[in-house]
């Protein structure tokens, strides 16, 4: 039983999420090899050799795969599957697009967002919100799984030694073109990746008060900053710092809800945070259910008075 991971990377480093699918990889109890599939991007294929418990990385340099195209992509991994008994993507934007295609292709059901490795077959994910899990079963030859990173450790970016080997790039598809990307940069750190979130709801009342209210308290933290879907929607926030169901799953060491309610929504993405800590005025917000830490005051007051006490 062998599994292939597949690496999302900048062509120069390995991201996180990577790391976490080499976990869940390792769980299934045989080789892991990564496939690292870009443009020039012998760093990303060196650092992913070097992570702990992978056996061999293969390495596809093409300037078709330089923007992680993922009809591109799609092709270049199916043009390796045979070979191995579970292919591995991270539960990302990059994975969601790429995973179902190559499902797709091979015939088979892509099994979501795994929280757990039970057996070579047979795996947990959560459905309903996470409200309750799902023990699923497959019985196809080749297992295309996505894997929610907050549910498994990171693996070690160093202590492997494994080969990287060079195998032929695929084509390009014509079926898409890269045009261009806007990306938002910023000093905290990203989202996903923080090991403490700040984030604000819709009783933050306005953008103004969002950016005025928010930004100091992460500065002291050293923190991201997330908002709830109602505080997206309003307007308040852009939806890149939206956690929930349907944004950003996360699981920070610190999480601190500043004025969300806590819906089923947002609690579907930040409620395996390690600890967590709400604010909020009204006593009966569903957020204090699953808070380590709750604070019943007006976010106006308090969040200004914390930054103070920092």
């Amino acid at each position: 039983m062998t599994a292939l991971v597949i690496a999302e990377h900048d062509n120069n480093s390995i991201k996180g999420a990577t790391l976490n699918v080499v976990t869940a990889a390792k769980a299934l109890g045989g080789d892991v090899v990564v496939l690292v599939a870009g443009a020039n991007a012998g760093a990303a294929a060196a650092a992913a050799a070097q992570i702990a418990g992978v056996s061999k990385v293969l390495h596809a340099d093409g300037a078709q795969l330089a923007d992680g195209l993922a009809e591109n992509v799609a092709e270049q991994v199916l043009a390796v599957a045979s070979g191995y008994s579970h292919i591995l993507f991270p539960a990302t934007a990059s994975g969601k697009n790429v995973a179902p295609r190559v499902a797709a292709k091979l015939d088979v059901a892509q099994i979501s967002e795994i929280t757990k490795v039970v057996s070579g077959d047979t795996f947990e994910r959560p459905i309903y919100a996470g409200n309750a899990i799902a023990t699923v079963q497959s019985a196809d030859a080749v297992k295309v799984l996505t894997v929610r990173g907050t549910a498994f450790d990171a693996a070690a970016t160093t202590g492997g030694a494994a080969a990287v080997e060079t195998i032929a790039a695929v084509g390009d598809s014509g079926k898409s073109s890269f045009v261009g990307r806007e990306v938002t940069k910023s000093e905290r750190p990203e989202l996903t990746a923080a090991k403490i979130i700040v984030s604000g709801g819709r009783a933050l009342g306005s953008s103004e008060k969002f950016n005025e209210v928010l930004p100091p308290l992460a500065d002291k933290l050293g923190a991201a900053i997330g908002a709830s879907r109602a505080a997206v929607d309003a307007g308040y926030a852009p939806n890149d710092l939206q956690v929930g169901q349907t944004g950003k799953i996360v699981a920070p060491e610190l999480y601190i809800a500043c004025g969300i309610s806590g819906a089923i929504q947002h609690l579907a993405g930040m409620k395996d945070s390690k600890v967590i800590v709400a604010i909020n005025k009204d006593p009966e917000a569903p957020i204090f259910q699953v808070a380590d830490f709750g604070l019943e005051a007006d976010l106006f007051t308090a969040v200004p008075e914390l930054v103070k006490a920092l």
